[in-house]
């Protein structure tokens, strides 16, 4: 049986290990990555140097950033008192595109047993420190409308309510079972503005 020279078997498996990346797609990449030229090699290879290096956490909402505190938490004139919890940084610029002036907590995924994924590995007990300071009026839960984004939104809402925060649920104008990353910015829009508080 023909197999591919052993560094680009390296290069398949390293492709193998990205999330939504099968063996046909890895070989696909694999081959576009030999077809670029020197120049072009270096530039991809360049580029994923320097996110590994230049990009960390906010110290604040844990989303990617450049500069800590992020341009987000930095800037002065969002409103400081609603407070969007969503899962990854995609999902926070895919609400960032509808406008959302609020700020936001990324905890770093769902909670997820099958995946071994608990409550105590998510940034949970960061965001309840952010609403020791009583300037959070409302929590606007936005993760995805999985099974797993339920399951977080219920065990976030068990912890925060007893404090006092209004805590809200975006409305399901989003497919359940999809990603939000998928969805169009007037979709999640509406799911904002449909949104509902969790009893």
């Amino acid at each position: 049986m023909l197999k591919y020279p052993e560094p680009i078997s390296r290069l398949n498996g390293e492709f193998k290990k990205m999330p939504g990346i099968g063996p046909k797609s890895a070989q696909r990449l694999s081959l576009y990555v030999i077809g670029l030229n020197n120049i072009e090699a270096e530039a991809l290879t360049n580029a994923i140097i320097d996110v590994k290096k230049n990009i960390k956490r906010c110290s604040i909402c844990n989303n990617l950033t450049v500069f800590d505190p992020c341009d987000i938490c930095g800037d002065n004139s969002r409103d400081k008192s609603i407070l969007c919890v969503v899962s990854d940084p995609k999902d926070l610029l895919a609400i960032e595109k509808t406008g959302f002036k609020g700020l936001y907590h990324v905890i770093g995924g769902v909670i997820s047993p099958l995946d071994g994924i608990r409550a105590e590995d998510l940034k949970i007990h960061d965001l309840l420190k952010r609403l020791s300071g009583n300037s959070v009026k409302e929590i606007i839960v936005a993760t995805n409308p999985t099974v797993e984004g339920e399951t977080t939104a219920l065990y976030l809402t068990k912890l925060i309510k007893p404090l006092g925060v209004k805590i809200t649920r975006i409305a399901s104008g989003l497919p359940v079972g999809s990603d939000m990353d998928f969805a169009d910015e007037i979709t999640i829009s509406k799911s904002f503005e449909g949104r509902r508080e969790i009893e």
